[in-house]
């Protein structure tokens, strides 16, 4: 019996271990600026609802308390401008990676059904068409792709890795042909808070939808926004005739959120004011790194939102990795992402205050 392991392809970050060995012989410290691991605290009132939720003996359920629902539809319509948007409408998840990953085979896909992302993409989309034994395809303009035997239009504005967003218009006739055709469209929105230069917008806008949400699912975290990423908090929204069997799916593998987690969520979706603050110091961050980077050379392309400056200086990305390393920084390879990233970097703006400010000399030196 082959491995499911044998499926996959080689986890890619272990292919930076020795730039990262380069990096941290540097008599400064290494600038980790690769992986994109929030550095910041976790806000204190998430926090204590956790604590005050830590004597949590019974089983959690996997559709999570009726407050935890609230506070998914209270967000939804309040920060995305979602309408009518009932219980039945979501769905919590232990984190969006492992939702990526394994939604294929929970929606049942396999041999002869296809699987398509962007060109330039999370790496895990691939990785979870894989487990399902399904094919997998990359696009540029997923109208363009033949409709027959696509069963799982993936969908990721703001981009992972490279911060672009897609325009309401675009969004709007995307879910509009993924319809026609019926196509099941997964929107990973996951950064949609985090828009600099562009205001994303969600597919479950109404102005987007239409004022319905057949066929389309939202993807969200909270491990950017909040600071949660140890948290493994996330849920989904849209389509109930999607989300209804994924319940049941779920139900019976236990895939269940964490009881103080749940409590940590219903704080951290109330709560407005630590989502700005964070903005504020990614904002900063931002506009010293880039500065620095273009300075020092390098073109940034897209980058209006995300936590990611997507950069380049024309070269292969493995030898802007190797000479950044000599630099003590470490950033992320575009090849990671596709082919198409190949003379890429990845730079994430998730390094503390004093981190950047050390980059920033380094580069500007």
């Amino acid at each position: 019996m082959s491995a499911v392991s044998d499926r996959l392809p080689t986890f890619p970050w272990d292919k930076l271990e020795p730039y990262k060995k380069t990096a941290a012989a540097h008599p400064d410290g290494i600038v980790d600026l690769s992986v994109g691991t929030p550095v910041d605290p976790v806000p204190e009132l998430i926090q204590k609802a956790l604590i005050d939720a830590a004597d949590s003996p019974g089983y959690p359920t996997v559709w999570g308390t009726p407050a935890l629902r609230d506070a998914i539809t209270g967000w939804l319509e309040r920060r995305l401008g979602a309408r009518e948007v009932t219980h039945r409408h979501v769905l919590p998840i232990v984190g969006s990676k492992e939702l990526v990953a394994w939604l294929p085979t929970q929606l049942g896909l396999g041999r002869g059904d296809r699987v398509a992302f962007p060109r330039l993409a999370y790496p895990t989309y691939e990785v979870g068409a894989r487990l399902a034994r399904a094919e997998h395809e990359v696009y540029d303009d997923p109208r363009d792709l033949d409709p027959a035997g696509l069963k799982l239009l993936w969908l990721n504005s703001p981009s992972n890795p490279t911060g672009k967003v897609l325009g309401k218009q675009e969004l709007t006739e995307i879910v509009a042909w993924a319809r026609e055709h019926g196509v099941l469209l997964f929107s990973d929105e996951c950064y949609l808070e985090l828009g600099w230069e562009a205001d994303p917008v969600s597919v479950l806008h109404p102005d987007v939808n239409g004022g319905s949400y057949d066929g389309i699912v939202a993807v969200h975290s909270l491990s950017k926004r909040s600071n949660l990423a140890g948290y493994r908090a996330a849920f989904l929204a849209g389509d109930p005739a999607v989300l209804g069997p994924l319940l049941e799916i779920r139900k019976h593998g236990g895939m269940m959120t964490s009881a103080p987690t749940q409590a940590a969520v219903v704080a951290a979706l109330g709560d407005d004011e630590h989502v700005r603050v964070q903005r504020e110091r990614y904002a900063a961050r931002r506009t010293l790194l880039r500065e620095a980077l273009l300075g020092h050379g390098f073109r940034i392309e897209h980058s209006e939102a995300s936590l990611y400056l997507w950069a380049t200086r024309g070269e292969s990305c493995w030898a802007t990795v190797a000479h950044l390393a000599e630099l003590g920084i470490l950033v992320a390879p575009g090849d990671f992402y596709g082919a198409a990233g190949e003379k890429f970097v990845r730079v994430a703006l998730t390094a503390t205050d004093e981190r950047v400010r050390a980059a920033v000399a380094r580069l500007t030196a």
